[in-house]
């Protein structure tokens, strides 16, 4: 089974970028984060050529999430019960053998703000929904934008970019207490080194190039699947295409 995650930073304005990359890649399931687009509006028809079905979630202009599968997905769920703001940031779906979490957790905006108290209220309700429906003995995949770089390798600059809402203690200790139920960064798992990045941003000159990243992204698995994972990667290559996301996609290979 391959399964990859992309926040696609408006899914109207990346369908050839999609496109391209499912027909070079074939994932069995792809999570969508960032769509930035109602329901109604959604371009379902630019994918209709894919052989994927999709289900999705949106919110005009912010937020939203997707899920492209080859196996139709069932038993949706598509909100966390505490979050009465009704952001389009929860897909939940069973997918053969596996449940699939995907999500946009809050970037947070300032450290004292009420943005960044809703990021940290967010992950403390995604931890009460897994708490309340699920058992870490149960075959999971978490995935997406986490909005958190967990350790120091994850970000290019540690010491410049300690307290930023994505790379702080709160920050990271909301990540980690959700990570303890029983996930496993299976990237990092794989690829111990520094240098591995998912989120290169628009405004830092040649960032690509230079490598000014950030790693935002996860594919987080409940142990008796990542005991299956055979390699966890990042596809740099889409970040170079035309008009390309700020981030790139990950993903998993898993003997299932």
């Amino acid at each position: 089974m391959r399964v990859a995650t992309f926040n696609a930073n408006s899914i109207r304005s990346r369908s050839n970028v999609l496109v391209k990359w499912l027909k070079l890649h074939q994932p069995d399931i792809l999570a969508i984060q960032e769509t930035k687009v109602q329901d109604v509006d959604f371009p379902i028809s630019d994918f209709a050529d894919t052989g994927y079905e999709v289900i999705f979630r949106g919110q005009k202009k912010y937020n939203g999430v997707a899920l492209f599968s080859k196996e139709k997905p069932t038993e949706v769920v598509s909100t966390l019960r505490q979050d009465t703001t009704d952001q389009a940031r929860f897909l939940k779906a069973r997918i053969g053998n596996v449940t699939l979490i995907n999500t946009y957790i809050p970037q947070g905006a300032a450290i004292d703000s009420d943005k960044f108290h809703y990021k940290l209220n967010w992950y403390r309700w995604l931890l009460e929904y897994l708490q309340t429906h699920h058992t870490p003995e149960e075959p999971i995949l978490w995935v997406g934008d986490l909005n958190v770089a967990k350790e120091d390798i994850d970000v290019h600059d540690p010491d410049r970019l300690w307290g930023h809402v994505c790379f702080c203690e709160a920050a990271q200790k909301a990540f980690q207490e959700v990570a303890e139920w029983g996930f496993v960064d299976v990237f990092r798992q794989k690829h111990p080194e520094p240098g591995h990045f998912t989120f290169w941003d628009y405004r830092a000159p040649n960032g690509l190039r230079r490598n000014v990243g950030w790693r935002l992204d996860y594919i987080m698995m409940t142990p008796q699947i990542a005991d299956k994972c055979i390699d966890c990667w990042i596809d740099r290559e889409p970040r170079g295409w035309d008009k390309p996301s700020d981030h790139t996609f990950l993903i998993a290979d898993i003997d299932l």
